[in-house]
């Protein structure tokens, strides 16, 4: 079942119909504004069926994810997206502005009955990856952002206004001023370094450091660290139970490894603060047929990537995992009828403002690069091809859209006839993908398109720069990483993805130049 938004076809091409012939089916100017309209038949994406096989399996199979169905996902209610305003930086807000915020009255500021073009759809969805989800303190409060020393112990990038991008005021009725967190901009939202916002990149989001300093500054209690840490990454069932030892090790010992994630990484839910994922660049992700560091989501078409934005939205709190719940619900509890208010359980986008959403992040392009073509990345670009690293990064998407498996993952036999797998592994770190809930065994094979304001970088943002890609001393044991590293290690080897690493200086230079310039 679609949902029908605008006109019917019998409208669609009865107007098509009789503007052709007064207005001129070339020439006349005004007949492309008609076109414009379009019938859009928005798919109804949360289906028992569509769900079933969209996600890879886990790692472990019998503890894959096993999402609400249909008919508990369609009785939540959908969400009324309010005018938000910006955060800034105590030092730079304007005078009046929080007690102006105050006296502001609550505006809806979504109509889908008004969304007639396909510019419509993007504007509406550019509002949409903006607007947080959460008005609850789950990240950080207002407190936290009104705290200078926020800023300082975070390293907040912030724009030349001082605004901090990662989070918005949401005004629901005068006086009732909520911060937003978790919106797709939070982070998908790079800070550059002239200050301006490049939105859909990598982001530069400190989140980890920022919970940290909201833990710390709370002082939130020992049992409610361990909580709201083993709702976001415990996966109990995996060999050693990594995240089960950390929290064992106690508050300290988890708000520091908090702390050791670096911006261009973030310990979403379901991943882990242990093997943080580098933020995904979602510029051209159009063209990927995978989502995920570890290929978890398929992106087949739009109704995918409309499946992936509701289920990352927080939607994944509510999966079991064989018997295990995130947040301790039982299956009795989950389809009780009552609400469950844990940040972006208890609602919805519709399937309209879903559309919109990936229509804009369909629509992201990158900026300017510049970084032009010169003699030496004309060499670079030869090296490239030399060293064989097309096969894996084919232009022109630089990516051959491949899952590869980690060590010590086994491919099952019938993942050959279901999957795109280039079954060679390239040997890093396999924590992410082995010892997640969102871990599949594989890592998919990235894009290297827009490297150049990118970074850090590999899947768990261990490098900082690409020239530390190609630095041989990073598979040493005595190597301190540059980006990521443990909290509780000093040093610690890089390994893995070691292609280049024999060129000589001249040619790592001239390969990184080209790279730079893609």
């Amino acid at each position: 079942m679609k949902t029908k938004h605008r006109f019917n076809y019998l409208q669609f091409w009865s107007l098509l119909f009789f503007a052709i012939p007064i207005l001129g089916f070339v020439a006349n100017p005004k007949l492309d504004q008609i076109v414009k309209f379009i019938y859009v038949d928005i798919p109804r994406i949360w289906t028992d069926e569509a769900i079933k096989d969209w996600e890879l399996p886990n790692s472990n199979p019998e503890f894959s994810a096993q999402p609400v169905s249909e008919e508990f996902y369609y009785n939540l209610p959908e969400r009324v997206i309010y005018k938000t305003y910006p955060v800034y930086h105590p030092d730079h807000e304007p005078e009046g502005y929080w007690e102006w915020l105050n006296q502001q009255e609550a505006e809806i500021v979504l109509d889908e009955s008004k969304l007639l073009t396909e510019e419509d759809y993007i504007k509406a969805g550019e509002l949409l990856f903006d607007y947080p989800i959460d008005t609850l303190g789950a990240v950080i409060n207002i407190q936290h952002v009104r705290n200078r020393d926020f800023y300082t112990a975070t390293d907040m990038p912030i724009t030349p206004e001082g605004i901090m991008p990662f989070a918005q005021w949401v005004v629901a009725g005068k006086g009732k001023v909520y911060l937003g967190n978790l919106s797709c901009a939070m982070c998908h939202t790079r800070v550059m370094d002239d200050g301006s916002l490049l939105k859909g990149a990598q982001g530069n989001w400190p989140g980890d450091k920022a919970f940290a300093f909201a833990m710390e500054s709370d002082d939130a209690s020992e049992k409610a660290v361990q909580g709201v840490t083993n709702a976001l990454f415990g996966s109990p069932w995996v060999e050693g139970d990594p995240h089960g030892k950390l929290l064992a090790r106690g508050k300290e010992a988890i708000i520091e490894a908090y702390k050791a994630v670096p911006e261009g990484a973030f310990g979403r839910q379901g991943t882990s603060i242990l093997f943080p994922p580098q933020a995904p660049n979602l510029i051209g992700v159009k063209d990927r047929k995978y989502l995920d560091h570890g290929g978890l989501g398929q992106h087949r078409n739009i109704e995918d990537m409309m499946r992936y934005i509701a289920m990352n939205q927080a939607l994944d709190f509510l999966n079991f995992y064989g018997d295990y719940n995130p947040i301790g619900l039982t299956i009795e509890r989950l389809n009780s009828g009552k609400p469950i208010f844990f940040p972006g359980t208890h609602d919805r986008h519709s399937d309209a403002q879903l559309y919109a959403l990936a229509k804009y992040v369909y629509s992201l392009t990158p900026p300017e690069n510049p970084n032009i073509s010169s003699a030496i990345s004309e060499r670079g670009k030869i090296i490239f091809a030399e060293q064989g690293c097309v096969t894996c990064h084919t232009p022109p998407l630089f990516t051959n859209n491949k899952l590869t498996p980690a060590d010590g993952f086994e491919v099952p036999e019938e993942h050959y006839d279901k999957y795109d797998i280039f079954d060679i592994s390239v040997g890093t770190d396999h924590g992410y993908t082995m010892k997640t809930r969102r871990g599949t065994g594989y890592y998919k094979i990235p894009s290297l398109l827009g490297l150049w304001y990118r970074g850090p970088f590999l899947h768990d943002a261990s490098l900082a720069k690409l020239e530390d890609l190609f630095d041989a001393a990073r598979l040493e044991d005595d190597y301190v990483p540059t980006g990521f590293k443990p909290h509780d290690v000093k040093t610690k080897a890089v390994k893995g993805h070691e292609f280049g690493m024999d060129l000589n200086k001249e040619d790592k230079k001239a390969l990184i130049a080209y790279l730079m310039t893609l």
